[in-house]
């Protein structure tokens, strides 16, 4: 069976990889940590397709280690055992070099079972991951490793990693079906490259065309590259058209972005939204929001559309109030500025009363001990005690809520 183009021509130093300027720059580092023999354990975050198992070969490489590849969905104790024997062998005399993919599969017990190799010093290990590692792995196996993010890979360096691929196997390719190849990718060089192969392949001795590289890749891409500019512009079109309460701008952005594979951030910036924009006119909305996330993120496309219309039109159409962000925004203002000296005395915690301490107990006033269960006190520090962060909105619920309180407080 032929070697796919990914494999076969994947790259053998840094200064053939392309992409990830923050990490492979001389200057960074991470790439100077790399040259070094002294390899500590690290875990690589980032989406598929941009480096992260090329780079562990080059490192295993370079320092002579002995190279042992797992899978998290597929791995078990006994493997990660069988890689701490094959430490003790002839052929490891570097060290032992564990490149785990995948490492969010891995259970809490099989991550501590790492751990205690890696305090020991008999594996170092290089785990990757596309999801968030402070979300799904283990606190302490973390600790004893460095996070480095990858990021996707830029249209331009794309097309880089591609003219590799190509001059190295003498490919004749038209300007634009290589735009093409590098748009579709997402970010992805595994992703082009794989294109690539395919189309070249199939027009045999040919030059590839643009025709030949459109009947294999995503329409979507043509329109919308999530990897450059543009994918900012239509997040930024999709939260202002909810802030707008245009339903009608807010669906079309919508499935113009799912259409092209940002599930993720579409997701995030509907969340923000309905905080943001929607937040204290119509509170209960939020967890409504948020269930339609958790069912989109479930279920996945194309499936994931429907849950999110719903969300869409929901925030577009609800009243809105942004008065919880203007609020937090005037006391970080205040932070900033050195503003808000200690916390006063009545607040704080009479566990830590010395025996220096003339005055025991803060003098505290619980609330439930009064009538509607409230009293006056001070809760703002001393130099900012008559500061007012919080303006009601003029919506239906937050106006509620100040005839409330009035009624109390007066």
């Amino acid at each position: 069976m032929a070697i796919p183009f990914a494999e076969q021509f994947r790259p053998n130093s840094l200064e053939e990889m392309v992409g990830q300027p923050h990490l492979f720059a001389k200057d960074k580092i991470f790439y100077k940590t790399i040259n070094k023999n002294n390899i500590p354990n690290m875990i690589f975050y980032g989406p598929p397709g941009v480096g992260k198992t090329t780079v562990a070969n080059i490192i295993a490489k370079n320092t002579e280690m002995l190279l042992c590849k797992l899978n998290g969905t597929t791995a078990s104790l006994e493997d990660i055992k069988k890689v701490i024997d094959d430490s003790k062998s002839v052929f490891a005399s570097k060290g032992v070099l564990l490149y785990l993919d995948e490492i969010q599969y891995f259970n809490k017990k099989q991550q501590q079972s790492l751990l205690e190799y890696v305090e020991k010093g008999l594996i170092t290990l290089i785990a990757s991951t596309t999801e968030n590692p402070y979300f799904y792995i283990y606190p302490a196996l973390l600790s004893r490793c460095t996070v480095f993010e990858f990021k996707p890979i830029t249209k331009g360096e794309i097309k880089k990693g591609l003219e590799r691929v190509i001059k190295l196997n003498k490919i004749k390719i038209d300007d634009d079906a290589l735009e093409m190849l590098a748009v579709s990718s997402n970010g992805d060089m595994r992703k082009a490259i794989n294109n690539l192969e395919v189309v070249y392949f199939a027009v045999g001795n040919k030059k590839i065309a643009l025709e030949h590289v459109n009947e294999i890749v995503d329409k979507a891409h043509i329109v919308y590259d999530r990897s450059e500019d543009k994918h900012y512009d239509h997040l930024s079109a999709l939260m202002k058209s909810l802030r707008g309460s245009d339903p009608d701008a807010a669906i079309y952005y919508l499935a113009k972005m799912l259409e092209a594979g940002d599930l993720q951030a579409v997701c995030r910036r509907i969340l923000c939204s309905v905080n943001e924009d929607v937040g204290l006119a119509y509170p209960a909305l939020i967890p409504i929001i948020k269930s339609c996330i958790d069912i989109a993120l479930q279920i996945g496309m194309p499936e994931a559309r429907l849950p999110l219309s719903n969300a869409v039109i929901l925030i577009a159409t609800a009243p809105k109030s942004n008065s919880a962000y203007l609020a937090y925004e005037k006391a970080l203002e205040d932070i900033h500025m050195g503003k808000g000296i200690g916390v006063p005395r009545c607040l704080q915690n009479t566990h830590f009363d010395g025996e220096d301490q003339e005055n025991k107990g803060q003098g505290y006033l619980y609330p439930h001990n009064y009538k509607n269960h409230y009293v006056k006190q001070q809760y703002l520090p001393d130099d900012l005690k008559d500061a007012k962060y919080y303006v009601y909105g003029n919506n239906k619920f937050e106006q509620a809520l100040k005839e409330y309180w009035d009624k109390v407080k007066k």
